[in-house]
């Protein structure tokens, strides 16, 4: 997320006023007197400090950013720059958090259960299935492929025949209790 796209500007006086009378600054093609070039939302006087100009309206920064800037998801505070962005809402990279061990979670992988994100460790411990023959959670990350049968599931790497260790990924097995054999051990 980029935050911003305004640029400020820094308006410059057009002419030193004569004594008594009002300074006039001149910005994009048009002319104002000082005391009329104001904040469109706070009414302050905009000739001595920058402004971001939206459409036909000037702002000054505090009060621009109050409008328009991007709010944080978690914190609800401003988000200028270096955000993320997860489920299209903004967030400030120390705000998104693992919902479990609260480890900030910005350039690590994770993944999320309903709305909440959690990190690859807690969403293991907390939601993933389990092998049947090494009792490591099955996620979607490093070795994510698996085969399910009945109630069980295995890795693919762990899709293995019990009494002789041959892969069966792609080949017949017989159940035998909790124990899965391949051809020539079923017999």
């Amino acid at each position: 997320m980029n935050g911003m796209s305004r640029t400020c500007i820094y308006i410059g006086w057009a002419h030193t006023p004569p004594s008594g009378g009002s300074r006039k600054l001149e910005y994009s093609g048009s002319t104002w007197h000082e005391e009329c070039f104001v904040c469109c939302a706070c009414q302050q006087s905009l000739g001595s400090q920058s402004f971001i100009p939206d459409k036909d309206q000037y702002y000054c920064v505090p009060c621009y950013e109050r409008r328009f800037a991007p709010r944080c998801s978690h914190c609800k505070q401003i988000l200028l720059q270096g955000g993320v962005t997860y489920r299209d809402e903004p967030w400030h990279r120390e705000c998104f958090l693992c919902s479990g061990c609260k480890m900030q979670l910005a350039g690590q992988p994770f993944t999320s259960q309903g709305d909440k994100p959690y990190c690859v460790k807690c969403f293991s411990c907390l939601y993933a299935q389990k092998c049947t023959a090494c009792n490591k959670a099955i996620t979607g990350f490093g070795d994510g492929k698996y085969v399910s049968f009945e109630e069980r599931q295995w890795h693919q790497s762990c899709f293995k025949c019990s009494g002789c260790s041959v892969s069966l990924v792609g080949a017949g097995f017989f159940p035998n209790g909790s124990k899965i054999l391949c051809k020539d051990c079923n017999n």
